[in-house]
């Protein structure tokens, strides 16, 4: 399979497994949005972690396969392609990106798909659709400008240069930098912290935050509203607020 799915200690991994690069081809991105509709389903995967491996996250998509691809083919497949990023992007869970080697292309659109992006000190990330004659697909145009502003993104977009880490930081397109070695250990570690928080509450703040980003901030706060009003009917919210009363803030165990 050139995307598994792997769970220890309530953390999913989507570990990427297409040598040599994780080429995103038309197989790949279905296996991912299956997997991820899997992740969100799964009561046993709390928290989930993106990760390509060692030496690479994902050098983006399969050229070979989209240059036999006329205009036809690519109207009925480019909605496929979007449709596997999102799902990922709705996983209703905290999710965090490894980014390890090359993240172009589809791989920066799927590391923008996380809520956390944690970058080993070799990680290049880039979106160089320009030189191919074409823009962003899976994500691209509107994930980047959502996350650093547009005339940053329109940077990235419209030279397709890759940025090297600490500019990715400096940008806030990642939001740590780590040793190579470690990127996969750090991100499991707070995928797992997370994994041991309140389901629900995590699921309500992800939605409020994201759903708030697409609208005015009257209708944000209305979604927030309903569900601050909501998690009073959680069990969740009975052992924390016990916790926080019997014990001081910060002891609750909600597993």
């Amino acid at each position: 399979m050139t995307v598994n799915l792997e769970v220890a200690e309530g953390v999913g991994t989507l570990r990427l497994d297409r040598p040599p690069m994780n080429a995103l081809d038309a197989a790949t991105q279905d296996r991912l949005k299956e997997l991820a509709e899997e992740a969100t389903r799964r009561e046993d995967v709390r928290a989930v972690v993106i990760y390509g491996g060692e030496k690479v996250f994902a050098a983006g998509a399969d050229i070979k396969e989209m240059q036999a691809m006329d205009h036809t083919a690519m109207v009925l497949r480019a909605r496929a392609l979007q449709d596997a990023f999102t799902a990922v992007a709705r996983i209703p869970k905290p999710v965090v990106a490894a980014v390890t080697g090359y993240a172009l292309g589809g791989g920066c659109e799927l590391a923008l798909c996380a809520d956390f992006r944690i970058a080993g000190e070799n990680a290049k990330l880039g979106q160089p659709e320009i030189l191919l004659g074409l823009i962003p697909g899976a994500g691209g145009t509107q994930r980047l400008p959502r996350l650093i502003g547009p005339s940053k993104a329109k940077d990235l977009i419209f030279t397709g240069r890759m940025v090297k880490a600490d500019e990715a930081l400096a940008l806030g397109l990642v939001d740590r930098v780590v040793p190579a070695g470690e990127v996969y250990e750090q991100a499991h570690a707070w995928a797992a912290r997370l994994a041991q928080g309140p389901a629900l509450a995590l699921r309500a703040a992800k939605e409020a935050v994201d759903a708030g980003l697409e609208t005015d901030i009257d209708t944000g706060l209305t979604v927030e509203r309903n569900w601050f009003a909501g998690l009073f009917a959680t069990e969740d919210r009975e052992r924390g607020m016990r916790s926080f009363v019997e014990e001081g803030p910060g002891k609750a165990k909600f597993l």
